[in-house]
């Protein structure tokens, strides 16, 4: 028990925090009242300026082919997908959420660590990591107002969301990144704790997410187990799309690993800074799908990191045994 508790612990923790936002939905305007969870957004930022080695990505300057086609699957393919798939199935409300996990930067630890673990190109996945989420600081506002203002009287104001996100997003990253050089040598032993950290504040935001929708998630009852369903699917022919991409481009194996698993993924974090920024007041439920495709991509992509590594493996016995 206390095994798998060690390895599952943030799936354990995803459970009671929905169990805890309906029985003390009350915690959530507390968090919000004392700014505690943007706090915690600033210093998660921080963190990922502080511990991102961009310095392992400079090989990749030459070769642009890979993260070209990444940015095209994640911020135009990926989004537009979303949102034709989502139409004919989804009500208005989650359609609105699906457009904001669909249009935000993949993720910042999690593809990295798979892209890892199925001994993929780790560098690669860092370059479209960081590439990814400076354009989509300026590609969100314009993307997700396009696709809401389809069939919608919804209008966002792009310029000031445009500043909220540098300033919510890009001035602690860098600021991260300026401190890395004078601490850099004494990071090793605390990037266990750092992910922690980053994931307990992903935690966080799905505490804050439902509690501020209970009454609301209860009342739709089945329609949130067709958006669970439609996130598998979604995850799923995305995942495809974006293999079928690496193979189209002629990738070799380390580089389809890191742009499957990486180009296929989208940060929570960043999704609940524009839900709880221009949605959650008329919206309330509209960060479930996001809340959901973050618990599809970590199981899915983790069995796809596992299975790239496997054939991996046995590539490198059939090699040995010529």
């Amino acid at each position: 028990m206390k095994a798998f508790l060690k390895k599952q612990w943030f799936f354990v923790g995803i459970a009671i925090m929905i169990i805890l936002a309906y029985v003390f939905p009350d915690i959530g305007r507390w968090v919000r009242t004392y700014s505690i969870l943007n706090i915690g957004i600033f210093l998660a930022f921080f963190v990922t300026g502080l511990t991102l080695e961009t310095s392992s990505i400079a090989g990749n300057l030459r070769n642009f082919k890979a993260p070209l086609a990444a940015m095209i699957s994640s911020l135009i393919l990926f989004p537009l997908l979303s949102w034709l798939i989502a139409q004919p199935i989804l009500p208005a409300e989650f359609i609105i959420g699906v457009c904001i996990i669909a249009t935000a930067p993949v993720t910042v630890a999690s593809g990295t660590v798979m892209t890892a673990v199925g001994r993929g190109n780790v560098p690669l996945s860092l370059f479209i990591c960081v590439l990814g989420n400076l354009l989509a600081l300026f590609t969100i506002p314009f993307s997700l107002s396009l696709l809401i203002g389809i069939g919608t009287d919804i209008e966002l104001p792009v310029l000031k969301m445009l500043f909220a996100l540098i300033t919510t997003i890009l001035v602690p990253t860098m600021l991260g990144q300026f401190v890395r050089p004078f601490v850099k040598n004494k990071l090793q032993p605390y990037k266990q704790t750092f992910s922690i950290f980053q994931q307990s504040v992903v935690l966080i935001i799905i505490f804050n997410a439902v509690a501020s929708s209970s009454d609301k998630i209860v009342q739709a009852g089945a329609s949130v187990v067709v958006v669970g369903v439609f996130m598998l699917i979604l995850h799923s022919v995305i995942l495809i799309m974006n293999y079928g991409i690496s193979k189209g481009i002629g990738l070799d194996r380390a580089s389809t690993v890191a742009f499957t698993i990486h180009t296929s993924q989208k940060t929570l974090t960043v999704s609940y800074i524009i839900w709880a920024g221009y949605f959650a007041a008329d919206y309330p439920m509209a960060l479930i799908p996001g809340i959901v495709y973050h618990m599809v991509q970590m199981i899915m992509d983790t069995v796809v990191a596992e299975r790239f590594r496997i054939q991996a493996e046995k590539a490198d016995m059939n090699i040995s045994n010529r």
